[in-house]
């Protein structure tokens, strides 16, 4: 493992009385960088999502998070979900959407800050006497609202309801929402779903420039392995539950294990086009 890494997850299990889930998987994600968790349905990638956010505790396992602001330490496995998004910032999309439908795509944003806003008000006291503190914080949080709009391309979009977008839109509304929490680690299960190739290639863009200009780290789940090859730095590959390879997106393409877990190989192919012709 890597001690310098922001995040490391050691020796990471997690069972489901009899069923296996997640078992013995370790790796670590890279400060600044896009790291990949792929694999076939059922592998375990959503599993360990839930662990790294809270939804789950871990059966066995470490989770440690290395802030590089604040210079602490946080073990995951030991927090509950909301400490682990308020105290050690990382923060998380779903497969299935989850906007606030009859709020506007500004109030989703600014629903996202509602723990600063609640802090910086002296928990209501003073918000409601407009003190120039609150005021401040306000201010910043509208404007780092109205940054990720026009980021995530849905400045026409503003004042529009979330539910109404299309939903190409609503993604990058989720990811527009998670940024507003002020992240230092990313996690984006499945964003890519249900986009059509065009949507696809903006949100690459947009994960690039969330690293890239941001120096946020990505953990991304994601089936669309033209997306993954493209936009990781890094891959980690499950199967059944545990990991079968790790690398670049070079050395995972090419790794055995994985064409024939996941990518499928040329002799899947004619064992196919038998079948067919039979």
């Amino acid at each position: 493992m890597n001690p310098s890494a922001l995040l490391q997850v050691e020796h990471l299990t997690m069972r489901f009385g009899g069923l296996v889930a997640v078992d013995d998987v370790s790796f670590s994600v890279a400060q600044g960088a896009i790291h990949a968790l792929i694999g076939p349905n059922g592998a375990g990638k959503t599993t360990v999502f839930n662990c790294l956010t809270g939804f789950y505790k871990p059966s066995v396992g470490r989770i440690t998070l290395n802030s590089p602001e604040s210079q602490a330490t946080f073990l995951l496995e030991q927090m509950d979900d909301f400490r682990i998004v308020r105290d050690a910032r990382v923060v998380r999309t779903f497969q299935n959407i989850r906007t606030f439908p009859k709020m506007s795509v500004l109030e989703n944003l600014m629903v996202a800050q509602h723990n600063h806003l609640m802090r910086a008000s002296g928990w209501t006291f003073l918000g409601l006497i407009g003190a120039p503190s609150f005021r401040h914080a306000e201010a910043a949080s509208v404007e780092r609202a109205e940054y990720w709009i026009d980021r995530t391309g849905l400045a026409e979009y503003a004042d529009s309801e979330a539910g109404a977008l299309p939903y190409g839109e609503q993604r990058r509304l989720e990811i527009a929402r998670a940024m507003c929490c002020d992240p230092v680690l990313l996690c984006l299960d499945e964003p890519a779903a249900g986009l059509n190739p065009s949507e696809t290639e903006q949100l690459s863009e947009l994960i690039g420039y969330i690293r890239d200009h941001h120096h946020i780290s990505v953990l991304l789940i994601e089936h669309d392995m033209s997306m993954v090859m493209g936009v990781s730095d890094h891959i980690v590959v499950l199967d059944y539950g545990q990991k079968i390879a790790e690398g670049t997106p070079e050395e995972v393409r090419n790794d055995p294990a994985v064409v024939q877990a996941y990518l499928g190989s040329d002799d899947d192919e004619t064992d196919n086009a038998a079948d067919t012709t039979t």
